[in-house]
């Protein structure tokens, strides 16, 4: 009897104006779009006592901001909330949830709920293990990039592939929740974005969305202006950022609120998690405990697992070890391959929702529709060359 046939997530594609991407996406997703407000509106009533009025109310602080620096993102959130029948701040808080759920300041809202705010713990950030590798580290010549996301098991059923031609900017890439306009993914220009939250609390002054900036980041078509971006905008919470290029070439910037950390591979192989690698923040240094503990076990397992790459001799086999390196279950439920807790209300079951394997040099994007140590890599229909700057670095090996 053969094998039941590994779940593939859904593909969405969207082109014209702003206002025209959003309202084709938010037509897209729409089912997949209200069953994250359901599940957040849930999650924060579970977590903080709050009506999902209050959650979007505290969401509409980022319109002004979101508006002054990328006002086509906004319009094209207009869009998305147009096409699938809901209110732009529905839309907005779906982009800023990390926002809302780790603003400092939330502590307000949580006295005005009728919530103790001394009885609401610190929520873990948001999981992802990403990597690097090229160079020494790549036997097959190739840049890869990639990461396990990890996150509330219940928003799996949100998640889409979304392709975004969008000329001159470069085509994107991208696996987000229905309704986000940007997470992680790549470019027609070679460059690749992974991310992972980093948590800490810094000051009440008011940043920009993640969503927001990782869609910028990935709207350029320079590593080096991809750089710009995340040193000149000032985001709302901490986050990790790992940049590759079809090139050869990463850095890992650990960004925050109060000051900047980075890090480059060794021998071609960089991996980041949830913690901080380069240096704690002297903001949040006296008495930083990493919120995701787990993340301590993850980082050196992946390293140690994706060193095999070393002797690979072609992408089929790289993708074999790269899969077999992300599965790690050291530390189950908590591990680099995340399973749900069942000790754990449902509510707050983590997964990992997308494995990804991006081939920089071919232009070819695999994922996983949930955890990848039972279910085969999905190759997406899209190449990541089909666009503006879109010709893959040609290897002679």
């Amino acid at each position: 009897m053969a094998p039941p046939a590994s779940p593939s997530l859904p593909l969405v594609e969207i082109s014209g104006t702003p206002l025209e991407r959003g309202r084709q996406y938010g037509e897209a997703v729409r089912d997949r779009l209200h069953s994250a407000l359901a599940y957040y509106e849930e999650a924060f009533g579970h977590s903080a006592g709050l009506t999902w009025e209050q959650v979007t109310a505290r969401a509409a602080r980022w319109q002004e901001p979101v508006a002054s620096y990328a006002p086509h993102l906004l319009e094209e959130m207009r869009g998305t909330a147009e096409g699938a029948g809901v209110s732009l701040l529905d839309v907005l808080a779906l982009n800023a949830r990390g926002e809302v759920l780790y603003d400092r300041s939330f502590a307000a809202m949580e006295a005005d709920s009728g919530t103790d705010p001394t009885v609401v713990e610190e929520e873990p950030a948001e999981g992802c293990t990403s990597f690097a590798a090229y160079g020494p580290a790549s036997g097959d010549g190739h840049v890869w990039a990639g990461q396990n996301w990890d996150w509330r098991a219940a928003a799996a059923g949100t998640v889409v592939m979304l392709r975004i031609v969008q000329p001159p900017a470069p085509t994107l890439i991208m696996q987000v929740e229905a309704g986000q306009i940007g997470r992680q993914g790549a470019n027609s220009a070679g460059i690749a974005l992974n991310a992972n939250g980093l948590g800490g609390r810094f000051d009440d002054a008011v940043g920009l969305p993640q969503t927001v900036v990782r869609r910028s980041v990935l709207d350029q078509h320079a590593i080096t202006d991809a750089l710009d971006v995340l040193c000149r905008t000032r985001a709302h919470i901490a986050s990790n950022a790992l940049l590759t290029c079809r090139e050869g070439f990463a850095v890992d910037l650990e960004t925050t609120p109060a000051g900047y950390g980075w890090m480059y591979p060794t021998d071609g192989l960089l991996v980041h998690g949830n913690h901080y690698q380069a240096g704690v923040p002297a903001a949040i240094a006296a008495d930083y405990r990493p919120l995701s503990p787990d993340s301590l076990v993850r980082v050196p397992r992946a390293e140690e697992g994706l060193r095999a790459l070393r002797g690979s001799t072609g992408p089929d086999e790289s993708r074999k070890l790269i899969k077999q390196a992300l599965s790690d279950h050291l530390g189950l439920p908590e591990s680099l391959c995340t399973h749900p807790d069942t000790r754990r209300p449902a509510v707050e079951h983590w997964a990992t929702l997308v494995s990804s394997c991006v081939d920089l040099t071919t232009g070819d994007y695999h994922v996983t529709a949930g955890t990848p140590c039972d279910r085969d890599y999905q190759h997406l229909p899209w190449n990541l060359y089909d666009g503006p700057d879109g010709s893959p670095v040609r290897r002679t090996s």
